[in-house]
């Protein structure tokens, strides 16, 4: 975790090396204040008649000693302010960087709210501890070591006091944060919860509304946020132990002092200026040690969150470029050897039973030729959008080979071949910005006349010049202010500006009427006759004019012809075709059973 984390200071280790000796002059300046104060005392203030010259003196001293600490450590916060922003800033880009290699197996591993509360949270508590480790962490210690020596120089009887007391506190002190650690460490795993109850909340809250559940909400989010104010609650108990701890000892040992230090100034073995000296050193030295004790408990609570963000940034991408990879696309042929398919361990899916994978696709063998259209239909769970993600590599085949244009998918840079096939998910999503800037995410490069042709060959078109601001229509967060059907043809446009090989459409005219959805597959077979072309659908009426139809059942092919051959010798397909036609319907595929 250190070396992971330690990588990440990268250009403002200068700042995080400077901090440090900044802190240690401020204590070094701050620890020589009593020591001249009790030379003023003995040599200006106890002498006879007083010594007026040598006070002016040692008070110019004492200022000028004063305007360096005040120096140093205005100099040791701006470099630790620098040196730890820096520092957090480089592992929030460490994170999305490698967040952003991910193949969806690994994204599969961590929940959205968790990722979130890494950059946020997790990456705000390592930034708080990396400043105070660089100068609380570093003054603190140093700043005793200084009392303590100084003590020793002024009355090596009572700096044995010191000694003593600080050596019963340490051991105290060092039993609270230990008790405290396992407490914050659990509060951050709270955390998660709390961030994924407020992003279903928020980004949920239409439906929210629809269905009149505000108080539920409002009951879940207050029992996610009750448990981590538990939690803290449970771990400040501890730790705020410290302060009457170190309060009782500090009134002991000033109490023990004044008893000690009294006597021997009677007995002429200390002066009075000593004395304050002593008293001076005594809360130094204590509430230093306090400090070190909070110190650590930070450190505790860091140490989780660090933990935490390492494992973002180590882990290993699942997919990867092969060594030497391919860099160009024959064309849009897709073959399917004896392919099987499981997801990763990692999810909590019915897919694994008694700790064993079982395959989401089995068995499938089959050859697309390019320019060909493809329908695909089955029921949910069938293994249709698995089947559409192994040809764009988002998921590598668990075993058999998958190959575009001829060659196995594991062969190509993977830019190249994503930039060849290109996808239209099932869960459909816009970025805020303008149509124009959604659409060049397909093609940053693309002029606006390439856009309106694409949308004109997703039907996007006619709705997008029904607005007032047009191409350049705002679009929110989500695409909350176009409809399902709308956000789905935009979609396609943008996936389309890719002059792709292979066009795979998941489900992506489900929210789209069956008039449009018949316009689209007309314009495609037309205006992109090369392209091979993946239809994912639970219509019938989606697929039924594509060359060939691939029926799915439980992750095996049960079928693989063209609509008229299916319907005489599949009985899936025959059911599904009845059901929806036969009564008028366009009822899910699921209604077979």
């Amino acid at each position: 975790m250190l070396k992971t984390l330690g990588a990440q200071i990268k250009e403002y280790k200068k700042a995080a090396l400077i901090t440090p000796v900044f802190m240690i002059l401020e204590a070094f300046f701050e620890t020589l204040t009593p020591l001249l104060m009790s030379m003023l005392v003995d040599n200006g203030v106890n002498v006879p008649g007083g010594n007026m010259g040598y006070i002016v003196r040692m008070g110019i001293l004492m200022l000028f000693m004063a305007v360096l600490g005040l120096a140093s450590g205005i100099a040791a916060g701006i470099f630790a302010a620098k040196a730890s922003t820096g520092f957090a800033k480089n592992i929030r880009k460490a994170m999305n960087d490698n967040i952003q290699r991910f193949s969806f197996s690994n994204i599969d591993k961590f929940s959205t709210a968790g990722l979130v509360t890494r950059l946020t949270t997790d990456v705000t508590n390592i930034q708080n501890a990396f400043q105070m480790i660089l100068r609380m962490c570093i003054r603190a210690p140093f700043s005793l070591i200084f009392a303590m020596c100084a003590a020793f120089l002024v009355s090596r009887r009572i700096a044995g006091v010191y000694l003593i007391v600080v050596c019963i506190l340490a051991v105290i002190l060092a039993f609270i944060v230990k008790a405290a650690m396992g407490n914050f460490r659990q509060v951050f795993e709270k955390y998660d919860g709390l961030n994924e109850t407020i992003q279903e909340n928020v980004g949920a809250i239409r439906v929210v509304k629809s269905f009149v559940r505000e108080d539920y909400e409002i009951e879940r989010l207050k029992g996610a946020s009750g448990a981590i104010y538990n939690m803290f609650i449970k771990a400040e108990k501890i730790v705020i132990l410290n302060a009457p701890i170190m309060m009782l000892a500090v009134n002991t040992t000033i109490l023990i002092i004044g008893w000690i230090g009294a006597r021997m100034i009677v007995s002429d073995e200390l002066t009075t200026g000593d004395l304050m000296a002593l008293f001076s050193y005594c809360m130094n030295i204590l509430m230093n040690l306090m400090m070190v004790s909070m110190i650590f408990v930070m450190i505790s609570m860091s140490i989780a969150s660090g933990e935490r963000v390492c494992e973002v940034i180590n882990e290993k991408p699942d997919i990867v470029n092969p060594k030497e990879p391919l860099y160009e696309v024959k064309d849009g042929g897709i073959i399917f050897d004896d392919v099987d398919f499981s997801y990763a361990k990692a999810i909590d899916s019915e897919s694994y039973k008694n700790g064993e994978s079982v395959p989401v696709l089995r068995d499938i063998s089959l050859a697309i030729d390019s320019g060909e259209t493809i329908g695909v239909i089955g029921g949910t769970g069938s293994g249709k959008s698995t089947f559409a993600n192994l040809i764009s590599r988002l998921y590598d085949a668990t075993q058999g080979t998958v190959s575009v244009g001829g060659r196995d998918v594991r062969d190509y840079d993977l830019e190249t071949l994503r930039n060849n096939v290109a996808v239209v998910l099932q869960s459909n999503v816009l970025f805020s910005g303008t149509i124009l800037e959604n659409l060049r995410w397909g093609n940053k490069d693309a002029t606006e006349e390439e856009c309106i042709r694409a949308c004109k060959l997703a039907c996007a078109d006619e709705f997008i010049e029904t607005f007032p601001e047009k191409y350049n229509t705002y679009i929110e967060q989500g695409g909350t202010n176009v409809s399902g059907g709308q956000k789905q043809r935009l979609c396609i446009a943008r996936a389309l500006l890719k002059n792709p090989k292979i066009l795979i459409l998941d489900d992506s005219t489900s929210a789209v009427d069956t008039a449009t959805d018949a316009k689209i597959r007309e314009a495609f077979l037309s205006e992109i006759p090369d392209v091979t072309k993946i239809i994912i659908a639970q219509r019938v009426a989606s697929v039924e004019n594509a060359d060939r139809i691939i029926v799915l059942d439980d992750g095996r092919v049960d079928g693989f012809d063209t609509h008229e051959n299916l319907l005489k010798t599949n009985e899936i397909y025959r059911e599904v075709y009845e059901s929806q036609t036969g009564a008028g319907a366009e009822a899910d595929f699921d209604q077979r059973s």
